[in-house]
């Protein structure tokens, strides 16, 4: 069973991956105007969650992936890995390496063609080879471009697929948790020690998935439901807080942060499961969380396009700053949604019906 047929039968978790986007569209859209002398604002805190939103997107994949392989653990006894990593690749790879062939153009050929000049601080052949082995998050230290750098997250998923499937293969599924659980306080005991600084440079933040999958799996016991379903409301409101003030991020540092942040995102996608919330039921907000990874994948393209339609024209007719702010951010949100939708119809579809009837096949 694929992400997407998961995350049907788990309310909220769909629409949830859209909000999730653009929070991260907006916090960029902020840097990339402030970057350009262009007009931006950024006052609320909302607008600086772009991060926190990339590491709730893992707790998320986390908890669908592994929820995903424990099942299939659960049923057959065994993971067919041909078959995991083939609907990986067929969801992930095709966005993915239009997206790497797009940026290198776009640095190498479309900008210097209209006269602009970008320092790439890399050889082109290890960028290259970075970027098709799904090590863009060593790439991103380069800063090649915010259309490459934005895909380091997307490497960080991958690497943890490469290992989670052929574990779950291993071990006995009732160790499994102790494993993850083992896994994540070890993992991020290590990660945030003096040590081994590269987990750190290179955002290897692997325990967000891994507390995703324990939720995951725990939530099958009723006495877990039932505490999440108890404090529900409560893990909800303490993430609203969380996206929308900088309460927690002032005032804990970075260790207690990702800490909080780790049990916050596993508890809250828990709490979201447990019943349909109204607002997030509906038609509109299930197809943008469907088409989410594209949103996420296009949008350093649209704000590309839209700053180089407002450096030569709407720069020019002299609006007030207000204005300015809101025609970027409007116009580059709405742009980015239109890219994700034609992507998704004509060209990501294509490869989901291979990997649906493959699933169905099986």
């Amino acid at each position: 069973m694929n992400n997407l047929t998961k995350s049907k039968r788990f309310p909220n978790l769909t629409p949830i991956r859209f909000i999730l986007a653009l929070l991260v569209v907006i916090y960029h859209i902020a840097q990339f105007s402030e970057n350009r002398d262009f007009p931006f604002y950024n006052d609320l805190a909302i607008f600086h969650k772009g991060t926190e939103a990339v590491y709730m997107f893992f707790s998320l994949s986390g908890f669908l992936i592994i929820k995903q392989l424990y099942d299939e653990k659960n049923n057959t006894n065994s993971i067919h890995l041909k078959s995991f990593y083939l609907r990986r690749i067929l969801r992930i790879f095709p966005l993915y390496y239009l997206v790497v062939i797009i940026g290198f153009l776009y640095y190498y050929l479309i900008l210097p063609f209209f006269g602009f000049e970008f320092e790439n601080n890399y050889d082109l052949l290890s960028g290259i080879l970075l970027s098709i082995t799904f090590f863009p998050n060593i790439f991103s230290t380069y800063s090649p471009g915010g259309i490459l750098e934005i895909l380091w997250s997307i490497g960080i998923e991958e690497q943890f697929y490469l290992f989670i499937a052929p574990l779950f293969l291993l071990l006995p599924l009732k160790r499994m948790v102790l494993f993850l659980g083992g896994f994540t306080a070890i993992y991020f005991i290590v990660y945030f020690s003096k040590y081994i600084d590269f987990l750190k440079t290179y955002n290897m933040l692997f325990f967000y998935f891994s507390f995703g999958g324990i939720c995951s799996i725990l939530l099958s016991q009723s006495i877990i439901k039932s505490f999440i379903k108890k404090f529900r409301y409560l893990f909800l409101l303490i993430f609203i807080i969380y996206f929308t003030t900088a309460i927690f991020s002032n005032n804990l540092n970075i260790i207690y942060y990702n800490l909080f942040s780790l049990i916050l995102f596993g508890l809250t996608i828990s709490a979201l499961t447990i019943k349909p919330i109204k607002i997030l039921q509906n038609k509109t907000m299930d197809y943008l969380g469907k088409i989410s990874y594209g949103i996420y994948m296009y949008h350093a393209i649209a704000m590309q396009l839209v700053g180089f339609i407002y450096l030569k024209v709407i720069s020019k007719f002299g609006f007030h700053n207000t204005f300015d702010v809101l025609i970027l951010n409007f116009t580059i949100i709405i742009l980015t949604i239109l890219i994700s939708h034609f992507s998704f119809k004509y060209y990501e579809s294509y490869f989901l019906n291979i990997k649906r009837k493959a699933s169905i096949k099986r």
